[in-house]
């Protein structure tokens, strides 16, 4: 018998001051059998980085054409294509094809930094690509936060993200590899 996904229910408070976005988000978030408390928590903070009304979380781990979180148009057409961990060159480039932008985040402290090495000679000169990496305890500490019912504030501010619950606060300091356009 396959194992189902845990739901999660968040409510996101998110005053991002470095894009002028102040805004509550309700999300349901189904964490897959294989998906860490870790890899979930960085999903949600790639939502609060990003977030906007029409962000959703998509099918990612589960389906391979699918990012984690994606945004589209009225169209259909994909704006921005988020994907979570260390994702192949040609899982980026696909993704670099088929969205206007992509932002990949990494989690895994050195790890990310050889993954990149990797990847950066083909993938550098994407213009819409976008990659950044978590400080190796960044991750870890976000998901010390995971509940299956959160109540979580999240502040942008000069390029620092605080995330909290009211009693607990992570402070999480991107490393940008690689920006955008």
């Amino acid at each position: 018998m396959a194992l189902k996904a845990t739901i999660f229910k968040v409510e996101l408070q998110i005053a991002d001051m470095d894009r002028n976005y102040y805004a509550d988000h309700a999300l349901t978030i189904a964490r897959h059998p294989s998906e860490t408390d870790e890899r979930m928590m960085v999903r949600l903070l790639a939502f609060a980085l990003h977030a906007d009304k029409s962000l959703t979380i998509a099918k990612g781990l589960s389906t391979d054409d699918e990012p984690d979180l994606w945004q589209r148009d009225l169209t259909g057409a994909i704006d921005l294509w988020i994907d979570v961990g260390q994702p192949d060159e040609k899982r980026i480039r696909r993704a670099c094809g088929r969205a206007s932008q992509v932002a990949v985040y990494s989690y895994s402290g050195h790890g990310a930094d050889i993954w990149w090495n990797q990847l950066a000679a083909g993938c550098g000169r994407i213009r819409n690509l976008g990659v950044a990496n978590l400080p190796a305890g960044a991750g870890p500490a976000l998901a010390e936060l995971a509940e299956r019912n959160m109540r979580l504030q999240c502040t942008i501010q000069d390029g620092h993200v605080w995330v909290g619950n009211g009693g607990d606060a992570v402070q999480v300091e991107l490393q940008v590899l690689k920006r955008a356009g």
